[in-house]
């Protein structure tokens, strides 16, 4: 059997790389670092959990639901005087509605892992069990810090991704909570009056920020993908892969309101993506055509996402903030109104966040009282 190299040592073995050595070693200690801190982050939390579940079982109903206030005070000075004030009164309030927010203790096990308590911090104000999922589980897969989780949340990128569910049936190709309507490309920094070509420049150079807003597991794989068939050139203006989906993703970028035709052009790329690119053990690929405006409805009957085809529009432009919180709801209402209106495919039965990060144990959708 062939004896493994030393990397560090040199090819007589009487010397040393010193550099390399200390790098494999600042690796070791990084790793392993690393792996303490996420075991302490998920001891942490699931400590805060117990408390929270234990402190809110003893004080349900009853006459002692009278006096909690009071049990909960005494409680947090007696801790605080022995641990900190990691458990002053508001803090162990927090714990008891942490408990109640997120009440299967698996699932936090598993977010915990890559979340802090600040992830969980932040989360907690959100008004639907869903909601606190969808975040929670982009910010563990994602690895998103504190800053780039508030700011999803403050981008409504839930809201979002449910505008873009709203479109599909059980009948679509495009998987639920793949895309998000509308897109925020105001980090593009456009101005008025822009072509497709620029759209396209934009997205490039900060192609950082768009696949964070694009979402999850998204890589970039090429620009003006050249498709050549009976001696004419096609060309398709980015070209995405989905790692987690394992799937080719087509977006086309357009400057005007979404036409029809659209819909043949990009039928036409995914069939030659999934004839000549498309690999081994992938799944077929999709497509995206972004607009900076589109008839939700017209979408909704053509039907696009049987094909894997979606449509979403595009802002290259923030509007303020309670402007835009209430497009996002005004949007939002619209979408599900669409859904209760189509009988073959009732609301109750639109598969949710939650269903596609876990599978659910029941159906119960927690409110944020």
């Amino acid at each position: 059997m062939k004896k493994e190299q030393n990397p560090v040592a040199t090819d007589n073995n009487l010397q040393i790389d010193e550099s390399l050595l200390f790098e494999q070693v600042v690796n070791i200690i990084e790793n392993r670092k690393r792996q303490a801190g996420s075991f302490a982050n998920q001891a942490i939390t699931l400590m805060y959990w117990e408390i929270g579940k234990y402190v809110g079982s003893v004080l349900l109903g009853g006459e002692r639901a009278k006096y909690g206030k009071q049990i909960v005070a005494t409680l947090s000075q007696q801790l605080s005087g022995k641990y900190g004030k990691s458990f002053e009164y508001t803090k162990i309030t927090r714990m008891i509605k942490f408990a109640e927010l997120f009440p299967d203790v698996e699932i936090l096990a598993t977010l915990s892992q890559e979340l802090s308590w600040s992830h969980f911090i932040e989360i907690l104000p959100l008004k639907t069990l869903e909601a606190r999922l969808y975040y929670a589980k982009d910010a563990a897969v994602r690895h998103l810090g504190i800053r780039d989780l508030r700011v999803q949340i403050s981008r409504k990128a839930y809201e979002r991704c449910e505008i873009a569910n709203s479109t599909l049936t059980e009948a679509s190709t495009v998987p639920f909570n793949m895309f998000k309507d509308p897109y925020l490309l105001d980090v593009l920094g456009l101005k008025d009056n822009f072509l497709e070509a620029d759209l396209e420049k934009a997205i490039l150079s900060e192609l950082e920020a768009f696949i964070l807003e694009f979402g999850q597991g998204f890589t970039f794989v090429e620009r003006q993908k050249r498709m050549t068939m009976d001696g004419d050139d096609f060309t398709l203006d980015l070209l995405f892969f989905n790692r987690k989906l394992k799937r080719l993703v087509a977006v086309e970028l357009k400057i005007g309101r979404f036409k029809p035709q659209y819909m043949g052009q990009m039928r036409f790329y995914l069939k030659w993506l999934d004839k000549y690119e498309r690999q081994e053990g992938e799944n077929p690929p999709i497509g995206l055509i972004l607009c900076p405006t589109a008839s939700r409805d017209q979408i909704e009957l053509m039907e696009l996402s049987k094909e894997g085809i979606a449509v979403a529009q595009y802002w290259t432009e923030l509007p303020p903030k309670a402007e835009f919180e209430r497009k996002i709801k005004e949007i939002l209402s619209e979408a599900q109104e669409r859904l209760e209106r189509r009988k073959t495919f009732p609301i109750g039965e639109v598969p949710k966040q939650i269903e596609y990060f876990y599978e659910p144990k029941n159906n119960d959708i927690e409110e944020d009282n």
